[in-house]
């Protein structure tokens, strides 16, 4: 027992690794791409052939030790495909010619499990040959614009790339659209609050709120508070006339707190 303890006690050995682990974070358009994988060397080997690292035909792991993974944040277009925001484990197979990547839902297992499952996405492109040797793999995204990105992997001296395009065109259209006609009812609603429950500039926040409450369509509560800052304005007659509007907005919604604080604002300004 003794021998077991001063043996167990022994640090263990740190060596680096023959593959370090690498995570990237690349932002495309406003989709933000996270790769996470190890990257081993030739040292000496070949990539392909009797005594190489990878046969063809063989799916692997796309680097080294843990399961490749890469996330992204929206949704993509690959190949005119859609593939949904999420994080996937990223497997690929080399062939003579091509190169074919495959998309799992990710989990925290080794790249093993994933041989007997179906890839909900894959993509193959062609490989390109190169006149010069990478010695390391390399995982990153190249050609980077507005509209998408390549997914680029490359060692030995070969590359391929993965063409990704962005889904979010629409989507920043219509956020366009959105800021450009200005601030919602909401948020002067919002900024209004604010000035008020803070006692900061109550002109300014009955000018926020007016902006809200001109509507025919303005809600119980946001009258009330109109009626409120009214009232810490001094300006009692008009705050009795918001607070009659705001009790009846709220006897229409069915909100009897409301109505009672209204009519509380009422009998105490009215004279």
């Amino acid at each position: 027992m003794l021998l077991f303890l001063g043996i167990s006690g022994y640090a263990q050995i740190k060596l680096p690794a023959l593959s370090p682990k690498v995570e990237i974070s690349q932002k495309i358009g406003l989709t933000t791409a996270i790769l996470s994988y190890s990257r081993p060397s030739l040292r000496g080997r070949e990539l392909f052939g009797d005594d190489g690292i990878l046969v063809f035909g063989e799916k692997w792991r796309t680097g080294a030790n843990a399961t490749t993974k890469i996330e992204f944040s929206n949704d993509i277009v690959m190949n005119g495909q859609s593939l949904p925001k999420g994080t996937y484990a990223l497997l690929s197979t080399p062939q003579k010619t091509s190169w074919t990547f495959h998309f799992y839902p990710y989990q925290p297992l080794s790249y093993t499990n994933f041989l007997v499952k179906q890839p909900i996405f894959e993509i193959k492109v062609p490989i390109q040959r190169l006149d010069y040797a990478m010695e390391t793999l390399s995982l990153h995204f190249e050609a980077i614009d507005l509209s998408g990105a390549n997914l680029v992997l490359q060692w030995a001296n070969y590359k391929v790339e993965v063409p990704i395009t962005l889904a979010e065109h629409n989507a920043i259209l219509a956020h366009i659209d959105t800021v450009l006609k200005g601030p919602s009812d909401f948020d002067y609603f919002q900024a209004a609050l604010y000035l008020h429950e803070t006692q900061t500039d109550l002109p300014l926040a009955l000018s926020y709120i007016r902006k809200v409450t001109k509507s025919d369509n303005a809600l119980f509560f946001q009258v009330y508070r109109e009626a409120l800052i009214l009232k810490d304005l001094n300006r009692n007659q008009e705050a009795v006339t918001a607070a009659k509007r705001s009790k009846k907005l709220s006897q229409n919604a069915g909100n009897n707190d409301l109505v009672r604080l209204s009519q509380r604002i009422i009998d105490n300004l009215s004279d």
